[in-house]
């Protein structure tokens, strides 16, 4: 089991994941400080990207490159730092008319069995 993650490395390895799927190329800190508002200088990202590596969320491919995203980091991602996008109002409404349709349809089929 991984150790529980800090709001900063929370912060880090979500600004590491949306930069390494934008760029596809290893994500550096001085990258991650310039692209992301963090508040952090390149050498407290570098030093919690470390942190993150030696927990299993991040890997570098060899020594001078930035790090890459572990399937664990993916995986934290989407199931507790991803927000979905917004939905406009006009796709909902189309949403939920679909939706309805569908209901009667099931309503219409259980009625007749």
């Amino acid at each position: 089991m991984t150790a529980p993650l800090t709001d900063r490395e929370r912060q880090v390895l979500e600004a590491v994941i949306e930069t390494y799927v934008q760029t596809a190329e290893p994500a550096g800190s001085r990258t991650i400080a310039k692209r992301h508002q963090l508040g952090l200088s390149p050498a407290s990202i570098r030093n919690t990207m470390s942190d993150l590596e030696e927990k299993g969320y991040l890997y570098h491919p060899h020594t001078s490159a930035g790090r890459i995203p572990t399937d664990l980091a993916y995986r934290v991602y989407v199931d507790f730092l991803m927000r979905p996008p917004a939905v406009a109002p006009a796709q909902a409404e189309h949403i939920r008319g679909e939706l309805q349709g569908q209901r009667a349809a099931v309503e219409a089929i259980l009625s007749r069995a």
